[in-house]
C-alpha cells in the first residue's frame, strides 16, 4: 500500500506533509505517473493506494491526476458500495482483468460521483493513529464510536509507527522513535510488529489487513517478514528495493481483503 497526503497550490495538486512549505513533494500527476509506469511493467502485482485528504476538499479534486497519469485504465471499481468481506474479488481475478488498483480516500468520498475513490471508513478502520505505546494496543480509534460487532466486519490497518513526545516552546509534537526502530520493526518480542499482528489476530479473528510503519526499511527485511507469515508465505528478498520487484507471489484464489500489505508513506501523515 501507498499513502501520500494531498493539497492544493495555486490549483495545483501536491503531494506534501501538513503543509507545503513545510515538505513538497511534487506534484500528484508526476508521482501517479511514476506508480503508472510501475504497475504496467508489473502485471502481476496488485497495489493499493491511500489518498490522506487532510485538507477535504471535493473528491473530484483528485480524478484529474489519476487520469493524466495514466493509472485510471488499472483501477479498480466496486460493483456496489456496501462490499462485504467475501464481495471482494481474488487477486488472480484482479490480475486476469488488469484491475489492479485500489484507491481509498480517509475524508471527502462520494462514491455515487466517483466510484473508484473508495470511503476508507466504509470498508476499514484503523488502530491508534502516532502510537507512543509500545504495546500497541489493538483497538478502534477511527472511525469513531464503531461496534465491535462492525469492526469485526471489515478491513483494518494497524499503525506500527512508534512516536515520543516532545516539548517544544509550549507545544507538544510527536517524533518518530528512532533508537527503537529496530525493535518496534522486529519480528518477534515486546513492542514488536510481529507481535503486534499475533495479538491483533487473537483480538479480531483475522490478522490486520495493513501493516503500517515508519522506516520499513529498518530491521533488513522484517517488517515484510511480518506480513509473509501472515500470507502464509516465505519471505526471502533482500531488504529493500533491490530487485525489480517486491510484490510476493501468492498461489490460490486468495482474496485481495487476505493479503497483508505493509504501507509504504510516501509522505507520512
Amino acid at each position: 500500500m501507498l499513502q501520500i497526503q494531498a493539497h492544493v497550490v495555486n490549483g495545483t495538486v501536491f503531494l506534501c506533509h501538513s503543509s507545503c512549505d513545510i515538505l513538497n513533494a511534487g506534484t500528484m500527476t508526476d508521482y501517479l505517473t511514476k506508480v503508472a509506469g510501475w504497475v504496467q511493467k508489473h502485471p502481476y502485482d496488485v497495489l493499493t493506494i491511500l489518498i490522506g485528504n487532510a485538507a477535504y476538499l471535493p473528491v473530484d479534486t483528485y480524478t484529474p491526476a489519476i487520469a493524466d497519469s495514466g493509472l485510471l485504465p488499472y483501477v479498480y471499481t466496486p460493483p456496489k458500495k456496501d462490499m462485504k468481506l467475501s464481495d471482494w474479488p481474488t487477486l488472480s481475478s484482479m490480475i486476469i482483468t488488469s484491475s489492479r488498483v485500489v484507491v481509498f480516500m480517509d475524508y471527502e468520498t462520494n462514491q455515487d460521483k466517483v466510484p473508484y475513490i473508495l470511503d476508507e471508513f466504509r470498508y476499514m478502520w484503523e488502530t491508534p493513529f502516532d502510537p507512543v505505546d509500545r504495546a500497541f494496543p489493538c483497538t478502534v480509534q477511527r472511525p469513531p464510536n464503531l461496534s465491535k460487532a462492525a469492526a469485526k466486519s471489515r478491513m483494518y490497518i494497524a499503525n506500527h509507527n512508534l512516536n515520543t513526545e516532545l516539548e517544544l516552546l509550549g507545544n507538544s509534537l510527536l517524533v518518530p522513535t528512532q533508537p527503537l526502530l529496530g525493535e518496534t520493526n522486529a519480528v518477534e518480542g515486546f513492542g514488536s510488529l510481529g507481535l503486534a499482528a499475533k495479538q491483533c489476530n487473537e483480538t479480531w479473528g483475522k490478522p490486520p489487513t495493513v501493516l503500517n510503519v515508519d522506516y520499513y526499511n529498518v530491521g533488513n527485511g522484517s517488517v515484510f517478514e511480518v506480513a509473509a507469515k501472515w500470507n502464509n508465505v516465505t519471505y526471502n528478498a533482500t531488504c529493500c528495493g533491490m530487485t525489480d520487484s517486491a510484490g510476493m507471489r501468492i498461489g490460490g484464489e486468495m482474496m485481495w481483503i487476505g493479503a497483508m500489505a505493509v504501507l509504504v508513506s510516501v509522505l507520512l501523515s
